[in-house]
C-alpha cells in the first residue's frame, strides 16, 4: 500500500506526505504506534525512504515527506526556501499528521532540518537519527563547487537508462562507478516531451543550499534534548572525527557507521543501515 497525504506547509504550500507500508494494527487498549518522519536531503523524495519506512512499518507510523520544491510537492517559485521555511514544514506536518511524539529520521539536509526543529521544538520530537550531514560550515567555495556542477548535466537526458550510467559512471564527481547513486537520480527524474530532465529546479536547489552553507549549526545541535544518533557511511561527506565531535556535542548523542557506504547510506545498504539503527529505535520505543 502507497497512500499520499497531502498536509499543508506553514505558509499554505501543499506538500505531499506519503505511506509507504500500513500502519501496524493497534492491539486493543493500546495508543496508536509511535510516528517517525523521514525527511530527504536536497534533491532528494520521499520515496527514496521507501525501503526504510516499510521496514520500520511493523512497529511505527512511518511517513516520508516530499519537502518543498521536491518530489510531489508544490515548488512556486516565488515561495520562500529558507531554512525557516523547511524547519516550519516539517513541524506542520507532525502536528497535522499527529505523529508527536516524533522520531526524526533525516538524511543530509533533511537531517538539518530535523536537528533544528529537534531544538526549536523539544515537546514534538522523542528521538532522533542524523544520516551523513555535518555541523560545520561548508563555504562559498562549496556552493561555487555545486553552481558549476549542476552546469555539467547533459540534461535533457535521452533515457533513463542515460540517467543512471551518467550519475553512477561517468559523473565527474564520481571517484568509482555508483548504480546506487544512477538510480537514486533516476527517481527524481521525470519524462518531457524533449528528454528526461529533474522535477526540481536546480536553481531553488541552489537557493535552498545557500541558506545553510555559509553557517555551522553547532549551536543549534547542542540545543538537541532527545536521544540522537549520528550515522555516516564510511565513505561518505561527513567524516568520523567530525561525526565523533557531533555526537560529544549532543547532550544524548550515539554513534554509527555504515561499512561500505557513502553519502547514501540509507539507500545503497538498506540491510546494514538497518542493522546500524534498529538498536537505537528499540531502545527509543523501550524508552
Amino acid at each position: 500500500m502507497v497512500q499520499r497525504i497531502d498536509v499543508t506547509g506553514f505558509d499554505g504550500l501543499r506538500l505531499a506526505a506519503w505511506e509507504f507500508a500500513d500502519p501496524p494494527k493497534e492491539p486493543a487498549g493500546a495508543g496508536p504506534a509511535p510516528g517517525v518522519l523521514l525527511l530527504h536531503g536536497l534533491m532528494g523524495r520521499a520515496s527514496h525512504w521507501a525501503a526504510t519506512a516499510r521496514r520500520l512499518s511493523g512497529r511505527h507510523r512511518a511517513v516520508a515527506l516530499d519537502q518543498r520544491g521536491h518530489g510531489r510537492s508544490d515548488k512556486p517559485p516565488e515561495a520562500p526556501y529558507t531554512r525557516e521555511a523547511y524547519v516550519s514544514d516539517a513541524e506542520a506536518a507532525i502536528e497535522q499528521l499527529g505523529l508527536a511524539p516524533v522520531t526524526l529520521v533525516g538524511h543530509a539536509m533533511g537531517a538539518l532540518t530535523a536537528w533544528q526543529l529537534a531544538a526549536k521544538r523539544p515537546d514534538l520530537v522523542g528521538a532522533l537519527i542524523i544520516c551523513d550531514m555535518r555541523a560545520s560550515a561548508l563555504g562559498a567555495a562549496s556552493q561555487r563547487e555545486w553552481v558549476d556542477w549542476f552546469r555539467t548535466w547533459p540534461v535533457p537526458f535521452a533515457t533513463l537508462g542515460d540517467v543512471r550510467k551518467w550519475f553512477g559512471e561517468d559523473d565527474p564527481w564520481l571517484e568509482r562507478p555508483s548504480p546506487g547513486r544512477g538510480e537514486y537520480f533516476a527517481e527524481v527524474m521525470a519524462e518531457r516531451a524533449d528528454g528526461w530532465r529533474p522535477v526540481f529546479s536546480r536553481r531553488q536547489m541552489l537557493v535552498s543550499r545557500e541558506t545553510w552553507v555559509h553557517d555551522a549549526h553547532w549551536e543549534e545541535l547542542a540545543q538537541v534534548r532527545c536521544p540522537t544518533l549520528v550515522v555516516r557511511g564510511l565513505d561518505g561527506e561527513l567524516g568520523r572525527a567530525e561525526a565523533q565531535e557531533m555526537v560529544r556535542v549532543l547532550p544524548r548523542g550515539q554513534y554509527a557507521e555504515v561499512t561500505d557506504a557513502g553519502h547514501l547510506a540509507h539507500y545503497d545498504r538498506p540491510d546494514a543501515w538497518h542493522a546500524a539503527i534498529e538498536p537505537f529505535l528499540d531502545g527509543a520505543l523501550t524508552a
